[in-house]
């Protein structure tokens, strides 16, 4: 119901946008040229008059809790700008499924946290969402669709009521059947969000309302007692391959199918109402035809109302009859429907005070606050309730003459659940040249509760769990970047103690000893021709110690095309080829039941070859295609038979698909 639902949505839009684009053709692209900054700053749009009716627009953005002003991007060389999984991640071979970072990752944010991070990837959080200003209304549609019933959905629209009010709202859906048995996704999130600012320029509201939706069916991967991948002959339909899960399930390319069958359901809503009020100075403009107000902030009084509310949900409808007994070491085959859940609503009231110490620079303040969490969980065996009390203060500085970038900003938790926690995270950036560009610095700290998924109260904890100690984790980082020039290159060295992890399908544990993870990546574009270039992206890492932790030692990431116009003036033409390839190392196993990885040093994962992908990307004025053929890497000649059966895999198990072809429309437009 909810596809042919979106299905609808995006007839009608798309004829709206045959109808807006028929009566205004856009002159120029939204982002590119004639926009709303100038040198890294914005322009005052709003002391000159303009005309309803011209054709170009001026929009830009910024994200909450940041003051930098920044443009849409329309470039269409990296398509992983588009893709919700990024380069550097694996996923189980279906996109929608678990997906993680080829890197170290730890959670670098103290206080309260359930512990399920698997579909991260897919999700909206609050640090992502754009609060827009427009001078006409603005929306962008995307349509992706790849083999074996892949499709992505994208819409996002906004506008602004008055010149001080805008509100913006964004659709996207993630939806794939997959290869294999029983690995279907079906992702969708929601948002809208407005900001509005009263004519005084005192007071300022922003309200954000955003949903994730999650489910995927697991399969746990291949079963293991045979070659399959290898047996071409028996297997050339790879849906006909047993699984570990689900098997029972029939293979159905019907994308209106979105079962959960065996699998995940996981739901997150948010809203958040921040409201502030401005004491300081009261100036204006005189123009010829109008006088513009303006407005010096020195003391501004903010409050912030948060209400989140999580459901995590396993469930298996007809339970495989040895997989929970071998794995999970239960006594007896569950019965049919099979279910795990929880849910938790929070709630966080958050009073705050800002000063800024230069009334011609708001970018420049001091901000303390003190919040009040109260959660509520419930659980197999009943509710459970809980609190936090918490302090925290930020400092910031970009300075006027736009050099200099000083953070810092900490947080410390007072009484309750999470007592004693504390992280803190201070950066300096300065521009140096243009052949350097900017170089940074950075200290982080983090002291926090492990996630409460080891806890015994979660109704995901299956064994009884050991006295767990607070985590802490430092890290340091630095890094120098030069967007003129296309290269950057990033250090992080990680300080490790007291890590929480799972050792096998549901056992818990934490290492005592210390140990730390180093992290060098560079990334330069090459020019090799007039109009061709070579990106290559390189990641070395190391542990050094005894920690529960493997990573490739490399990871390398490569695209090498063309990137021109062939002669056109409205064309941005891009093609060519594109490879990602790691080192053997042993990668962590998976959780069906607690959506989690897990760490294992038995199995080692290598690569039967580079993954190839060639591709030809292309921008005619606001519409852009993609259009890919991913996985060349498969292709294989064995037992008389052709084809892409030669998969690699993400993890012990789970193979990627094979040859995968994705089409990609996006069409953003001026109503």
């Amino acid at each position: 119901m909810l596809l042919r639902l979106a299905y609808s949505m995006l007839f009608l839009c798309l004829l709206g946008i045959v109808d807006a684009y028929a009566q205004n053709p856009m002159r120029r692209l939204p982002g590119m040229g004639g926009g709303g900054m100038r040198g890294g700053s914005t322009t005052q749009d709003s002391l000159k008059r303009r005309d309803s009716n011209e054709d170009s627009i001026t929009i830009w953005f910024r994200y909450l809790d940041t003051s930098t002003v920044q443009r849409l991007d329309s470039s269409i060389v990296d398509f992983y700008k588009r893709f919700p999984v990024p380069a550097n991640h694996v996923y189980l071979g279906n996109l929608g499924l678990a997906a993680r970072p080829l890197g170290f990752n730890p959670i670098l944010k103290s206080g309260w946290d359930p512990g399920f991070h698997a579909f991260d990837p897919y999700k909206l959080r609050l640090d992502q969402v754009r609060f827009f200003q427009t001078t006409r209304p603005y929306s962008e549609l995307g349509y992706l669709l790849g083999s074996n019933a892949e499709q992505i959905i994208n819409v996002m629209h906004t506008q602004n009521i008055k010149p001080n009010w805008n509100f913006a709202f964004q659709y996207n859906l993630v939806n794939s059947l997959g290869m294999f048995k029983n690995q279907s996704t079906n992702h969708s999130r929601y948002l809208f969000n407005s900001d509005y600012t009263s004519r005084n320029k005192r007071y300022h509201l922003y309200f954000i309302a955003l949903s994730n939706s999650m489910q995927a069916n697991e399969n746990g991967g291949l079963q293991d007692d045979y070659d399959y991948m290898g047996d071409l002959v028996s297997y050339q339909e790879r849906s006909a391959i047993p699984v570990q899960l689900g098997d029972y399930v029939p293979y159905r390319r019907n994308v209106l199918n979105s079962a959960l069958n065996t699998g995940s359901r996981q739901r997150t809503t948010t809203y958040l109402l921040r409201q502030q009020y401005d004491l300081g100075r009261k100036d204006s403009i005189v123009t010829d035809s109008s006088v513009i107000p303006l407005f010096y902030p020195k003391l501004r009084i903010e409050y912030n109302l948060q209400y989140n509310r999580h459901r995590y949900r396993y469930f298996d409808r007809q339970p495989q009859d040895s997989f929970y007994i071998k794995n999970y070491d239960f006594l007896v085959r569950p019965a049919n429907d099979f279910t795990i859940e929880e849910s938790w609503n929070d709630v966080i009231n958050d009073f705050s005070l800002y000063s800024f110490p230069d009334e011609k620079n708001a970018r420049q303040f001091l901000k303390a606050g003190i919040s009040l969490q109260n959660m509520t969980g419930t659980f197999t065996d009943g509710k459970r309730t809980f609190y936090n009390l918490f302090i925290h203060g930020e400092y910031r500085n970009k300075t006027r003459n736009q050099k200099w970038d000083l953070e810092a900003n900490g947080k410390f938790y007072l009484a309750g659940y999470n007592n004693a926690d504390f992280d803190l995270n201070a950066s300096i950036k300065r521009y140096i040249s243009k052949q350097l560009g900017y170089i940074q610095a950075g200290f982080q700290n983090v002291n926090r509760t492990p996630s409460y998924i080891f806890e015994p109260g979660s109704s995901f904890s299956l064994v009884a769990l050991p006295s767990l100690n607070k985590e802490n984790i430092t890290r340091i980082y630095g890094s120098l970047d030069n967007p003129l020039k296309r290269w950057n290159l990033s250090a992080s060295y990680y300080l490790v103690s007291n890590f929480s992890y799972f050792t096998d399908f549901y056992k818990p544990a934490q290492a005592s000893a210390l140990f730390n993870v180093l992290e060098v990546s560079a990334e330069k574009t090459f020019k090799v021709g007039r109009r061709w270039n070579w990106m290559a992206r390189v990641q070395l890492q190391q542990r050094a110690g005894d920690g529960p932790v493997n990573m490739p030692v490399l990871f390398t990431h490569h695209r090498f095309g063309y990137e021109g116009t062939l002669g056109f003036k409205n064309l941005r033409f891009a093609a060519g080829l594109e490879g990602k390839y790691h080192t053997a190392y042993k990668a962590d196993f998976y959780s069906p039941l607690l959506t989690r990885f897990y760490f294992q040093d038995t199995a080692t994962l290598r690569l039967n070859f580079p993954d190839i992908a060639a591709y030809v990307h292309f921008r005619i004025r606001s519409f852009a295609a993609y259009v890919r053929a991913e996985n060349l890497n498969t292709a294989v000649s064995r037992d008389g038979v052709f084809g892409f059966y030669n998969n690699n895999l993400a993890a012990p198990n789970y193979p990627y698909q094979g040859l995968m072809i994705r089409v990609g429309i996006y069409w953003s437009f001026v109503n």
